[in-house]
């Protein structure tokens, strides 16, 4: 009681600053006035007494988040905030605009038309186009030729290449679209039936006769491209096949009504034998990876006897003069008898 007093007159003597208390004082206080010490360590700022550290920390980061989370998960929060964005076709520039921003090579059409033998194909129809109007025929009947004539060549070239796509792939030859992966096989054999769908119409509307002639020029061709290809009568197709070209134009009729009448002999000779040069030409490309494969061909032969460049000038002047023998017998007997 006595100690109770003390204290009393201690805070009215110190104007209410509670004065320091001796050890014997402070083990002798009850428990009440103890657990006042922590109520009054709450009631200053807890502001003032976090460390700095902890008012720059996000309010659900863990406590003991390992080093470098924080960042790992902002990039994931960032990556679902922005997904990637599809794909846009690049349409700047000339082929932009025209593929719709696709890649040449990934356009069947000009795939197809590269596997064609564009080059060939174009000028055997301007040829026979401008035979037909030669000899007379009107112009919708040369027209019809030269469409004809061109699918014909057409078909042709793809299946050039896909008979050669195992070849053509060995050698490395990135021009071949079907031995380069850029054009499948089965599409390639897709464009060959549609072609023959279109060509049997075509090669009537002149006549039956002169479409059944057209018709087996070629067939001939396409077996040429498999039978007796590699061997010393690789010339053989090319001649028939050429030599069938002058009885089209000879029987031909517009809507199949003219009969017409059969080609004359020196023509046709004349015919296959400019067959014979045109694949002595185009075998003198061809002539290094024919003699790595193993074949024996004509033109081969006579490409290691002679040279390329030799067996080239050789074929180029024969062919020329066969076609100025064909413009001159054509001129004083005509195209048919």
């Amino acid at each position: 009681m006595a100690k109770t007093q003390r204290w009393r007159r201690g805070r009215s003597a110190g104007e209410g600053t509670p004065v320091a208390a001796s050890p014997e004082e402070i083990s002798e206080e009850t428990p009440e006035a103890a657990e006042a010490t922590p109520d009054d360590d709450l009631g200053a700022d807890p502001e003032q007494d976090l460390p700095a550290a902890a008012e720059d920390a996000p309010e659900d980061a863990p406590e003991d988040a390992p080093e470098g989370l924080e960042e790992a998960l902002d990039d994931d929060l960032d990556a679902d905030a922005h997904p990637p964005l599809p794909h846009v076709p690049d349409r700047s520039g000339l082929s932009g605009r025209l593929f719709g921003g696709r890649a040449p090579a990934d356009v069947v059409a000009l795939q197809l038309l590269q596997a064609a033998h564009a080059k060939q194909a174009i000028t055997t129809a301007l040829a026979m186009g401008l035979v037909a109007a030669i000899a007379g025929r009107p112009a919708r009947e040369a027209g019809v030729v030269l469409v004809t004539v061109l699918v014909g060549q057409t078909i042709l070239g793809w299946h050039n290449d896909i008979v050669d796509r195992q070849r053509d792939e060995a050698h490395g030859l990135t021009g071949k679209p079907i031995a380069a992966g850029r054009l499948d096989p089965g599409t390639a054999w897709y464009a060959v039936v549609v072609g023959f769908l279109l060509l049997l119409p075509l090669a009537t509307t002149t006549g039956a006769k002169a479409g059944a002639f057209y018709g087996a020029s070629v067939v001939v061709a396409m077996l040429g491209n498999i039978v007796l290809r590699t061997g010393f009568l690789s010339w053989w197709s090319w001649a028939v096949s050429f030599a069938l070209l002058p009885a089209y134009l000879s029987y031909g009729g517009w809507g199949g009504q003219a009969v017409g009448s059969p080609p004359e002999p020196a023509i046709v000779v004349l015919a296959a034998l400019l067959g014979i040069g045109v694949h002595f030409t185009r075998a003198v490309w061809g002539l290094v990876a024919d003699h790595e494969d193993g074949w024996t061909y004509l033109p081969l032969k006579l490409g290691l006897k002679l040279g390329a460049t030799r067996l080239l000038a050789l074929s180029t002047i024969f062919t020329v003069v066969i076609v100025v023998l064909l413009v001159v017998v054509g001129a004083r007997v005509g195209l048919s008898r």
